[in-house]
């Protein structure tokens, strides 16, 4: 495991990094000339949780009210803030971001996936990518106190269309 120190530079690789300039030191990407295209990103998050919690939430009886809801409303909210919390993000004028749930009754989780999209020069990986973590979060959030030992994991980009690379999926 390799520890960086405060303006220690990481290793290099075969790929050019397009936030670091030509000093290696962080830069917000020019877009300016850059395609107004649509653009359209899924990811997904997911929170696993015992059995208890997971009844809990999925019949309604949380005491906390309907943490689905507050979850959605959280992931969508993320999205719009994205360039606010990761630095080198631009702001962006999302024209669409949805989160929505799916229950794996047989692992006792739940499946958080969320969609942006756009017209615009920058691609929407980012903001689906936090609106899936911070709907886990605020599940975790509301539940902890029934499952302190809840797990997050498998976030991912799914699929992103758009801008010069086109279409991609995860395999």
């Amino acid at each position: 495991m390799t520890t960086l120190k405060n303006n220690e530079q990481q290793p290099t690789a075969n790929v050019a990094l397009s936030h670091l300039n030509q000093q290696g030191e962080a830069n917000m990407v020019d877009v300016t000339e850059k395609a107004m295209t649509s653009r359209t990103a899924t990811a997904q998050g997911i929170i696993s949780m015992n059995a208890a919690t997971f009844e809990l939430i999925t019949t309604g009886k949380h005491k906390k009210g309907d943490v689905f809801a507050v979850a959605r409303i959280a992931g969508i909210q993320a999205a719009k803030k994205c360039s606010d919390l990761i630095p080198l993000c631009h702001p962006l004028m999302l024209t669409k971001v949805q989160v929505d749930f799916t229950l794996d009754t047989e692992n006792q989780q739940v499946i958080v996936t969320s969609l942006c999209r756009l017209t615009g020069q920058t691609g929407v990986e980012m903001e689906a990518l936090t609106a899936a973590s911070v709907a886990c979060l605020t599940l975790f959030d509301m539940c902890k106190a029934a499952d302190p030992a809840m797990e997050i994991h498998g976030i991912k980009v799914l699929t992103k269309e758009g801008g010069k690379s086109g279409h991609w999926q995860a395999k």
